[in-house]
């Protein structure tokens, strides 16, 4: 795997249910059947990374994420992933809530654009392309490009607190930084989150 999945693999406890939304070719999933004991199922909207996670041994539906997370239940599963998902996504903001109703715990992990090798290429005049962004402006699946500090803003917003975040090298190494830098110094991010209606969010450094 991917080093990002193995540290959403670390995240989710043995035994538990879980949703993996925009699973691809069910890499995480199929992993964590055989080494973890997890249940569940994933959800993708490419017909070709369906039938790759079909022949993996993985339940998939093939839905729009944007607007049909309402086919799953409240509280139906341990934990629900999105893992390099949310930028593609056109109503990110519903889905976190949907996620929030459907799982106890919520893992995210995204690209950073605020990566300083990223902003010296928009002043160079251009769009950043790299490892974690890594398609030309005209044919990148990529709608939303965020930083991680407006990523955590969208936590807050919508009241999901973050009880571990783990920046990212743009070689997919963790690095031990605090929030303004890890927004300065990494590529991207995985967080793991839970729902917290009172309010009382925090804010956790990175690291």
């Amino acid at each position: 795997m991917k080093r990002d999945l193995s540290l959403v693999s670390d995240f989710i406890p043995s035994g538990s249910r879980v949703l993996d939304l925009g699973c691809s070719d069910g890499t995480l999933l199929a992993h964590l059947f055989e080494n973890k004991g997890c249940r569940g199922s994933g959800v993708e909207i490419d017909p070709d990374a369906v039938l790759e996670a079909i022949r993996r041994g993985v339940p998939v539906v093939e839905l729009d994420m944007d607007a049909e997370l309402d086919a799953f239940g409240t509280d139906t599963y341990d934990v629900v992933v999105l893992s390099r998902t949310i930028q593609t996504l056109r109503r990110p903001e519903a889905v976190l809530r949907q996620m929030a109703r459907i799982g106890r715990k919520l893992i995210v992990s995204a690209p950073n654009f605020g990566w300083w090798g990223n902003r010296i290429t928009v002043i160079r005049g251009h769009m950043p392309i790299s490892k974690d962004l890594p398609y030309e402006w005209f044919n990148s699946p990529n709608i939303r490009f965020t930083t991680l500090v407006d990523l955590q803003k969208l936590f807050e917003a919508c009241e999901l607190q973050v009880e571990q975040a783990i920046p990212l090298s743009p070689h997919g190494n963790p690095l031990r930084l605090r929030a303004k830098a890890a927004n300065l110094l990494a590529g991207a991010a995985v967080y793991l989150l839970k729902p917290n209606p009172t309010g009382n969010l925090g804010h956790p450094s990175l690291g």
